[in-house]
């Protein structure tokens, strides 16, 4: 069998989950099993817990919470929290889109990013709205199948998001590329009683600048996207242009002392050596 792990950053009670969960199980070749937070952690990106422990507790049957991020439980359950390890990491089924710049804030991809940091076959499925749960569930049933017999290209993980609605009304899936979206934040300053202040983040929606060939054009025209994510940042054609800045940095005048790995400035050289002999 199949030893898949679900998370996400909605918690381990979030209905997408839950969703998830029953319709992968109606494939007997699948053992699934839940590992997610305790809590909402919607925005928390890849963070990882590092100043405190964490608990890793059995809610039910094949359903564990983990007081801490998506990352977190994806780690947790890889390397120890589970009898057997999982071979494949949905993520999701996340209430609310993923698509463009949004990425890089997701708990939802940030867990199938550490899936695929840790060499397993990773998918982040998020439903652009928040009622066809079982369109999306039954989609990342179709994904899932398809990566595990077919493979995923090294490094690579895919973001998937699915239009809200029946399975019969979805026009196809399309393969595309990571829109831009243009945030419109701003930050609200207020005072508490005691005359501390406290901040929210808020602001109008933000605009997609959208290709034909992006994710966001095809949710809106009633398509599945499916979008391979890389996880080398690397902007290579940046690369080049580098190549032309003066990057030699600027070496106080001195001696290089092998022994110490220190440069020695002039005025010290003389006593550099020892005190000077008569």
């Amino acid at each position: 069998m199949m030893r898949v792990l679900l998370t996400n950053d909605d918690g381990y009670f979030a209905t997408g989950i839950s969703m998830l969960r029953r319709v992968l199980s109606r494939n007997p070749d699948l053992d699934v099993v839940v590992v997610a937070p305790d809590r909402e952690q919607s925005g928390s990106s890849h963070a990882l817990t590092l100043h405190r422990p964490l608990r890793f507790d059995e809610v039910e049957p094949g359903v564990y919470k983990v007081d801490g991020t998506p990352t977190d439980c994806v780690l947790l359950a890889t390397r120890g929290g589970l009898p057997e390890p999982p071979e494949v990491v949905v993520s999701g089924i996340n209430a609310g889109a993923n698509m463009g710049d949004d990425v890089t804030y997701s708990g939802t991809v940030a867990a199938a990013m550490e899936g695929t940091l840790l060499g397993l076959p990773s998918l982040a499925v998020s439903l652009v709205g928040g009622t066809h749960f079982e369109t999306a569930a039954e989609v990342a049933a179709k994904l899932l199948h398809e990566a595990c017999t077919k493979g995923l290209p090294p490094e690579t993980l895919l973001n998937v998001n699915v239009p809200d609605c029946s399975v019969d009304r979805l026009k196809g899936v399309r393969v595309t590329r990571q829109s831009k979206r243009t945030y419109h934040d701003e930050v609200i300053a207020k005072r508490d009683p005691r005359g501390r202040a406290y901040f929210w983040i808020a602001g109008d929606t933000p605009t997609w600048v959208a290709s034909d060939d992006s994710d966001y054009a095809a949710v809106m025209s009633g398509f599945v996207s499916v979008t391979p994510l890389h996880l080398d940042l690397t902007h290579h054609a940046a690369m080049e242009a580098l190549a032309d800045w003066n990057l030699e940095l600027p070496r106080p005048p001195g001696r290089f002392d092998l022994q110490t790995a220190r440069r020695i400035p002039l005025e010290c050289q003389d006593t550099a050596n020892g005190p000077p002999s008569d």
